[in-house]
């Protein structure tokens, strides 16, 4: 699972524009909304983009996404359970 939290991290910071953050400054259990890595709503629907694209997941209720983007670590485990690619 180390792969993939290193692959979610490069994703999150490519498609949320995190220039200038390197993979290594996101802790695996840091929040990733609020005190976190603070990210926001618009943030959150970009994330849902990125699981179905890359991972063919698609969140059929939006409520879904707090717990699943609590942290990287909760974000690779739902991945790694629930990825169709």
């Amino acid at each position: 699972m180390d792969e993939l939290i290193l692959e979610l991290k490069n994703e999150i910071i490519r498609v949320l524009n995190l220039e200038g953050m390197k993979p290594e400054e996101i802790d695996d259990d840091s929040m990733l909304f609020g005190e976190g890595l603070g990210l926001d709503s618009i943030d959150a629907l970009e994330l849902i983009v990125l699981l179905e694209k890359n991972y063919g997941i698609k969140l059929k209720d939006p409520a879904q996404g707090k717990e699943i983007f609590k942290s990287v670590r909760t974000m690779a485990a739902y991945v790694q359970a629930n990825r169709t690619r």
